[in-house]
């Protein structure tokens, strides 16, 4: 009695404050039964996608079938009574239920049977998904203003016979009131909400692809995401804190895969100063042709002029990227400044001792005498899209997201996710990086670049924390030991200005090699405190050559390699769609995906996305939320509870919302 006296005591102040949350005994032990009894509800599904590039209509279509899990549920509860046509109109019904149903109003006469029987079955695909969770979670993930109809629908007894015509009254009125879609609607959202508990995402939403905006609304609306900061994101989010070397490297992306639309038309940002000055100041230049070109859409004047924007932000960029260099020689970037090693007169650049010609050496703007001197007019273009982009009110929106839901890395149930890599040298060891004076690695290198992208957006404006905090956002984005770049230079220039492709080549860092080894995965995952023998390394980044056999299970399956391939750019190259991950209590598994052909194509067709699902992890005992971090932080707020209840009953602690005192 006297220890539990003084626990509370030394408790006092934190426990006033969770008083407030909790007033009364009952109030408090209602939380500690229902935290209790999610202990010994199966593990929720992890779903893992990474590298998605802007291709929405793909990652939607992967959200909306989880990766295989939906339509395994199809065919548990269906396969006996459906054919297989009728399982594939179903499942692309919870996928994508309104234009289902607007094509099968096209063809069905008694849309009032459909309904009907289409209500029922996915009240019944809705009990299947939802028996992993208390009826307090299903009614919060349910949409808003179906909360009491979908609840009563399933949790009803069929063999009640009392409740049998009760169950069909609600459907009938539905239907009656014209409420019928909306209610299917409403429970394919439930369905997928249900199928999937926590979504992670591994980076690379940004960039190639024509929509990451769309994937970010889906994202922000989802109910339980993490994400993990790619390059691709961190460049993005570095333009969002007006880095102007990061809203080059923005720019000269969107210019070369013709994604200028989402630049002015999504996100209100203006490239008609841009245009104007790169008309004005180039000539014809052929070489710096965008690598995506839409010829239906885009005259050849339309497409001279691209040619000349994207030859005015790359050498922008390049000045840019050189005072970087230039202010920072801890980056140890040295190597990387390259406009001052131009010989104008033989029209050659020399790097590493060798000599290259160059395909294009009319740079203007260039002062040789100081080459990463911005002009005039530079300066002014760049001032104007700084301010354009740290105004945009929608990326505003995206980047606040992914600080709030995002960072360098995160422990998950024994596993350890980020995007690219721990750097590490030739000899495995850790790879540091010298910081404001300070060397940096493995662990604590992932958490300083966490802080400083932090303090890139937060950090008072004009503070010296904040200059450094841009700069290295950038070095995130291209660094030698960046982890998120995960490779040893990154090659702009030579790609755009010289034809030898031998100087194109961007050494992957040593990490992607030691991978390979179990012992290594082994050290990187002690280093972040993770030593389960269930524990596992997620990562994205680096496309897995499928077609050349090689496998995203690396380490002795220690290691998986699911980048998630949605870019069209790298399906000739690794011959499929990437890869996608599924976790649930029985184990992991990494499904293959075949490329996705359309939104219409789907919904018209039932053309599912191929996948190939491989278990290569089956857990011998079921998986329990007792058995996963979540249960461990609910064991920690059950002991406060408790302490919480113990001052209530000694009156330590008075309750200030009492229902009805006991009887003594």
């Amino acid at each position: 009695m006297r220890e539990d006296l003084t626990e509370i005591h030394e408790n006092r102040k934190y426990l006033r404050m969770l008083a407030q949350k909790y007033p009364s005994i009952q109030d408090v032990a209602a939380r500690i039964i229902d935290l209790a009894s999610h202990d010994v509800l199966p593990k929720g599904t992890e779903h893992f996608m990474s590298d998605i590039h802007g291709e929405a209509d793909a990652f939607i279509h992967i959200l909306n079938n989880a990766s295989g899990v939906i339509r395994e549920k199809v065919d548990a509860r269906f396969g006996h009574i459906l054919s297989e046509t009728e399982r594939d109109n179903f499942a692309t019904l919870v996928y994508y239920p309104r234009q289902k149903t607007a094509l099968v109003k096209q063809t069905t006469k008694n849309m009032n049977d459909w309904y009907r029987i289409t209500i029922q079955r996915l009240v019944e695909l809705t009990r299947v998904v939802s028996s992993k969770y208390s009826r307090k979670i299903v009614r919060e993930r349910t949409p808003k203003g179906f909360e009491y109809t979908i609840d009563e629908l399933i949790h009803t007894n069929y063999d009640d016979i009392n409740k049998e015509k009760y169950y069909d009254t609600i459907i009938q009125t539905m239907i009656e009131l014209d409420m019928a879609e909306d209610l299917i609607c409403a429970l394919s959202t439930l369905i997928k909400a249900l199928a999937v508990d926590r979504l992670h995402i591994l980076g690379d939403v940004f960039d190639r692809g024509p929509r990451p905006d769309i994937i970010m609304e889906h994202l922000i609306e989802h109910h339980s995401v993490d994400f993990q900061w790619g390059n691709h994101d961190i460049l993005w989010m570095g333009a969002a804190c007006g880095s102007r070397a990061c809203i080059a490297n923005v720019l000269n992306i969107a210019i070369q895969y013709n994604n200028t639309e989402l630049i002015e038309n999504v996100y209100g940002i203006s490239l008609r100063e841009l245009a104007m000055f790169a008309q004005e100041t180039y000539e014809d230049c052929p070489v710096f042709t965008p690598k995506v070109v839409d010829t239906e859409k885009h005259g050849p004047k339309e497409i001279q002029l691209f040619a000349k924007m994207k030859k005015a932000i790359d050498v922008i960029m390049l000045k840019l990227e050189g005072r970087i260099i230039l202010r920072r020689p801890e980056f140890g970037m040295k190597s990387r400044l390259l406009l001052d090693k131009i010989d104008y007169e033989t029209q050659s650049i020399t790097i590493d001792g060798v000599t290259y010609p160059l395909r294009d050496c009319s740079f203007p703007t260039v002062d040789p005498a100081n080459p990463y001197e911005l002009s005039c007019d530079e300066r002014r273009v760049m001032h104007n899209l700084k301010i354009a982009f740290k105004e945009s009110e929608k990326l505003r929106r995206h980047v606040s997201f992914l600080y709030t839901k995002g960072g360098m890395y995160t422990r998950y149930n024994f596993n350890l996710l980020f995007h690219s890599c721990i750097p590490l040298n030739e000899d495995g060891s850790f790879a540091s990086v010298r910081i404001d004076g300070r060397d940096y690695c493995g662990k604590e290198l992932m958490t300083i670049s966490e802080t400083l992208a932090r303090q890139a957006y937060f950090a008072p404006k004009d503070s010296e924390e904040r200059a450094l905090a841009k700069d290295y956002m950038w070095y995130l984005w291209c660094g030698k030991n960046s982890p998120l770049f995960g490779r040893e230079r990154m090659t702009t220039f030579e790609r755009l200005l010289i034809e030898d492709k031998t100087s194109w080549t961007e050494p992957k860092n040593p990490y992607y090699e030691y991978i390979n080894q179990e012992e290594v995965c082994l050290r990187i995952l002690k280093e972040f405190g993770l030593d389960s023998p269930h524990a596992h390394i997620i990562n994205g980044h680096v496309p897995v050559k499928a077609k050349s056999g090689e496998s995203p299970i690396k380490g002795n399956g220690r290691l998986l390699l699911i980048d998630g391939g949605f870019c069209q750019a790298y399906h000739n190259t690794t011959g499929i769609a990437g890869y996608t991950l599924i976790y649930n209590s029985h184990g992991m598994r990494i499904v293959a995906h075949d490329p996705f052909t359309s939104t219409a194509d789907a919904v018209e067709n039932n053309v599912d996305i191929h996948s190939t699902s491989n278990l290569f992890e089956c857990l011998d005992n079921r998986l329990f939320v007792g058995n996963t971090d979540s249960g461990e932080i609910n064991r920690e707020k059950i002991e406060d509870l408790k302490m919480l209840l113990k001052a209530y009953r000694m009156g330590v602690i008075k309750q200030t919302h009492v229902r009805e005192l006991p009887t003594i």
